[in-house]
């Protein structure tokens, strides 16, 4: 046999094996579940993972602070008795390296590993339209075809970095909180420059400033910032929360956004001034999101009440911080919950004192970079418009392109050439946050218009990727060609998706819901309001009258 033969066949042979029935991107939560429904359902399915191991956020996010917003008992898998018998959370927010274990456990119980392909970088994805398929290219080289595609790349996963020069030319330690080294970071006597005081920065900073020499915290806008109120569990808390699983997921799924907190049904006008205080004082001192989603309906909906809870929070930012110039600088204008709202886990398990403390020190300073922005990195520091801060360890607490950032750093390339970031140059289209038309048999979970945007993940996934691997698995055993979005039902959900947004008080400030965090990009509303169990019913009314709203080519 010739070497052209032997090399031609040996090409063919790779190919044939790397040809599944379904590819998955991402193995996170949402990506793992996936994998196991389309083995339970008899689909060949490969998930590849840019990471070195399972856990997706929990994999990436490993800067010290890190932890979850939901309670653990609330975000974690349900489908798995024995696990749920088994497993014991630690805390009532499990921090990352705990829930990076949790991930890891279910992944060997399960053998999922095996069908994950690590240190894999999807770099383009092409439709067919000769087989129906797609070819997946990768960073490493390696390329891999499957009918149908499923993105779990996740809502916060791309993450962005101030749009000023400089940054490859500093010479000290640097750090997204996003891609923190898997290793510890010695602060201890340092220089330190925090930029960003959202969610990571708000859980990063206290941790940090315990131990360096200078901390500067350069913040673009403030955002409120309720307490979590973290705590142990001890063994007989656990073992009663096991005694009402069942209960619970069932709860969950019934919520607005599949917390364990769901809003008061009794409106603010209903209570008296001095009942009202004692409600959100009640709430101040529960658990995590008890103070946003566990309040009356109308404070989330209506301006006038939300300006109340506002002043109470902005009371207790004036309580805690010593200077007022600083508490003013710390106190947002914006109505609360127009921005995701940041949790911070102070006084538990060496967590130290709370965010507002940490701007009492003699060896913090506050710099607002909207009166003085950043103007560019240098090799010692970072320089604004009017002064220069010399640094040690630089740390980018600067967020994320969520929900279309992940996909549009992949080349995806649907019907006739069209490719998937211009369709969303200005703001995302899709049908139900699940497809897009003219991307035949491709799917997402995470992506935008999902109801992920506004809800504890895991739970709010849970339908939609049940769905997709019902509907995955219709298309491999009756050899359908392709599943689309119908243009027409595509347009007509983005518009209610983006009525939703741009009447709701959400749309009262910038934030990545909106895009606008990103420099250079459209505003645009790329999450989704609606009530989860609507969302869900809604799912299972379109499968029930034979996927309406899609196109199916047998």
């Amino acid at each position: 046999m010739s070497t052209e033969t032997t090399e031609t066949s040996a090409t063919s042979e790779s190919v044939a094996s790397n040809h599944y029935d379904a590819i998955i991107i991402g193995a996170g939560a949402a990506g793992m579940y996936e994998l196991l429904l389309l083995r339970r359902r008899g689909v060949r399915a490969r998930i590849l993972e840019a990471g070195s191991g399972v856990g997706g956020t929990w994999y990436w996010n490993r800067y010290p602070g890190a932890r979850l917003h939901s309670e653990s008992h609330s975000y974690q898998y349900f489908f798995d008795k024995e696990l749920l018998d088994s497993w014991d959370w630690s805390e009532l927010f499990a921090g990352q390296p705990e829930l990076e274990r949790y991930f890891n456990t279910v992944a060997d119980k399960h053998d999922l590993k095996k069908d994950i392909e690590f240190d894999t970088t999807v770099e383009s994805l092409e439709f067919d339209e000769t087989t129906n398929d797609w070819t997946v290219r990768t960073d490493g080289g390696k390329v891999f075809t499957a009918h149908v595609i499923i993105s779990a790349t996740g809502p916060l996963s791309a993450p962005i970095y101030p749009a000023v020069p400089g940054r490859e030319i500093f010479q000290g330690e640097s750090y997204h909180t996003a891609r923190w080294p898997d290793k510890e970071v010695d602060f201890r006597g340092k220089r330190v420059v925090v930029i960003g005081t959202g969610s990571t920065g708000v859980q990063l900073i206290p941790k940090v400033a315990r131990e360096v020499a200078h901390l500067t915290v350069m913040m673009r806008t403030p955002n409120w910032v309720i307490p979590l109120n973290n705590r142990p569990i001890d063994k007989a808390e656990m073992e009663d929360i096991r005694s009402r699983y069942d209960e619970l997921h069932e709860y969950l799924q019934g919520t607005f956004g599949g917390f364990i907190h769901d809003p008061e049904k009794k409106p603010t006008t209903e209570y008296t001034a001095e009942e009202l205080r004692e409600r959100f004082e009640t709430a101040w001192e529960g658990p995590g999101f008890a103070k946003w989603f566990g309040l009356p309906y109308d404070i989330l909906s209506d301006e006038a009440a939300n300006k109340v809870y506002c002043d109470f929070i902005a009371e207790k930012i004036r309580e805690r911080v010593k200077d007022p110039a600083i508490a003013e600088m710390l106190t947002p204008r914006h109505p609360f919950g127009a921005k995701p709202v940041e949790c911070e886990s102070a006084g538990y398990a060496g967590d130290g004192y709370g965010y507002y403390e940490v701007f009492n020190q003699d060896n913090v300073e506050l710099v607002s970079v909207a009166d003085d922005p950043i103007t560019e990195v240098v090799s010692g520091g970072i320089r604004t418009g009017s002064r220069y801060f010399e640094a040690d360890i630089i740390i980018y607490a600067t967020g994320f392109e969520a929900f279309v950032g992940s996909l549009n750093n992949i080349d995806v390339t649907g019907v006739g050439g069209q490719k998937l970031r211009d369709r969303w140059a200005d703001g995302p289209v899709t049908l139900l946050g699940l497809a897009v038309s003219g991307f035949p048999n491709f799917f997402m979970v995470g992506g935008p218009h999902g109801k992920g945007g506004h809800g504890n993940s895991t739970r709010c996934a849970e339908g939609p990727l049940e769905w997709i691997a019902d509907l995955t698995a219709k298309i491999t055993n009756e050899g359908i060609a392709r599943v689309e979005a119908d243009a027409e039902a595509e347009a007509r959900w983005t518009e209610h998706v983006n009525e939703s947004g741009n009447n709701a008080l959400v749309a009262k400030a910038k934030s990545y819901l909106f895009g606008d965090n990103v420099p250079g990009r459209k505003r645009a509303y790329v999450a989704y309001l609606g009530a989860l169990p609507e969302f869900v019913s809604r799912l299972e009314e379109i499968k029930s009258k034979d996927y309406e709203g899609f196109v199916i080519t047998s």
